[in-house]
């Protein structure tokens, strides 16, 4: 077995490796290199769960990032279990075929009760007072403690939220060389979120994101470094790439006026009331999978969704089976935006009747994905003294909530989720490894074949 690393660099592409990107672009030059075509929907959770077992969404049954779970009639987003993942892992493949072999998963999604040696993923504790504080999960349990005392407390909210940074992943990648030095697992999957916050928020405008393209390059070199002293194969990936984006729509007001979509009131707020719903939308970025509970209403829904300007198309039948998402999890209809388009979860018609949770950073309880939560309003010049407030709120004790995320989804840039039509926007796979027989372009089953094969080598 050969000891390997595989770096998750999220939304790196080949446009984006050049000088603001030295050392990636040095690793890609000296090294060899392959286009990924990517899964539908091109989001983490598919695409992590497809490069992991080999097979598509139709199979593993991780048709987004989250889905209507419908004996439950909620939709649910960013669950944690492993077992949601329905094929073999690769860690399993290996560790069946060498007793010997051990796996660490650095963050990857689906990371807790998995079956890997070594995990570590974030879980934040939410008190019973209401607050939530920075935490993460580990297995085994007693590595959280060593990590969190030695590099301090998971920064959660560089994680996700309107403080996103490169101060996360870099915790990421000093807790992976740590866990290396502790185990030194044959395979260790490494998931580096950077680059996905600042595409998100400006898309791809380099005069604002060379400075991230710089600081993940600078992670990223830092973990190279450690880990080729072992002589290890080393393999730089991503899931999607992020292009600029300026129509959003809101499938659900769609939905709405149709008399399609059902809400409940609650204290003059309005909620979705999906298992009453005929119709309804979970949005996930420039996919939406559309839920019926009237299968009746299939075609008139496929042809109103198919009239909304930024839809490229509306999957049904034989089509998402061809897409490979012919799972119970999926929708009725799967909806894919066109190149300058995304989807948001929005199904209120006035934003005074918006619920509570629209204007919080709350990736449960929306019913879809919600990227505005990167944002403050930039036209509110008050935001942190606010925000300093109600933390001193909360800290003595008083019951408050950080309702700071506008409901301006205008001002999302960078989107993903279905297949650009440039090579270059696509995912990519890098390997220091040059007796590798990379194709140039492969399909995203594959990766799980040519991680397995390094381990080989």
């Amino acid at each position: 077995m050969q000891k390997t690393v595989v770096i998750n660099v999220v939304g790196l592409t080949k446009r984006l490796i050049g000088a603001h990107t030295p050392f990636i672009k040095s690793f890609h030059d000296k090294g060899k290199s392959s286009f990924v075509t990517p899964v539908l929907p091109a989001v983490t959770c598919s695409s992590q769960s497809t490069y992991l077992t080999g097979k598509y969404p139709s199979d593993h049954g991780i048709v987004g990032n989250g889905w209507y779970f419908k004996d439950e009639c909620e939709v649910k987003f960013w669950r944690q279990s492993n077992k949601l993942v329905q094929s073999e892992k690769i860690w399993d493949k290996l560790k069946r075929e060498n007793p010997d072999f051990t796996c660490s998963n650095m963050f990857w999604w689906y990371n807790m009760y998995a079956s890997t040696d070594y995990s570590v993923t974030p879980r934040p504790n939410y008190l019973a007072d209401g607050r939530k504080t920075p935490d993460c999960y580990s297995y085994p349990a007693g590595l959280r403690d060593i990590l969190q005392n030695e590099l301090g407390t998971f920064p959660l909210f560089h994680f996700w939220g309107p403080k996103t940074s490169i101060k996360s992943s870099q915790w990421i990648a000093d807790a992976t060389i740590k866990t290396d030095q502790l185990y030194d697992p044959t395979l260790t999957l490494v998931y580096l979120p950077h680059l996905d916050y600042s595409l998100q928020r400006h898309g791809l405008d380099f005069e604002i994101i060379s400075k991230d393209l710089n600081e993940i390059d600078g992670v990223v070199k830092q973990l190279v470094e450690h880990y080729q002293k072992d002589d290890t194969n080393v393999i730089l990936l991503s899931e999607y790439g992020i292009t600029n984006v300026d129509n959003p729509i809101h499938l659900n007001r769609v939905l709405r006026e149709e008399g399609y979509l059902d809400i409940r009131i609650e204290r003059g707020l309005e909620l979705l009331d999906a298992g009453a719903s005929r119709a309804f939308a979970v949005a996930d970025h420039q996919i939406a999978h559309i839920y019926l509970n009237d299968k009746s209403l299939s075609e008139s829904v496929k042809k109103l969704l198919e009239k909304v300007a930024g839809v490229e198309r509306v999957l049904a039948g034989e089509e998402i089976k061809e897409a490979n998402l012919n799972h119970d999890r999926c929708g009725d209809l799967v909806v894919v935006a066109d190149a300058r388009s995304w989807f948001t979860y929005y199904f209120w018609m006035d934003d005074s009747r918006a619920p509570d949770y629209a204007r919080m950073v709350d990736i449960h309880k929306k019913p879809g994905y919600d990227p505005v939560e990167m944002f403050t309003d930039p036209e509110d010049m008050f935001v942190m003294p606010k925000v300093i407030g109600k933390l001193i709120k909360k800290k003595l004790g008083f019951r408050t909530v950080l309702n700071i995320i506008p409901l301006k989804a205008e001002l999302v840039k960078g989107s993903h989720g279905r297949i650009p039509e440039d090579f270059d926007d696509y995912p990519i796979l890098i390997t220091n490894n040059n007796k590798y027989p990379l194709e140039e372009n492969i399909k995203p089953t594959q990766v799980f074949e040519v991680i397995e094969t390094h381990v080989g080598i």
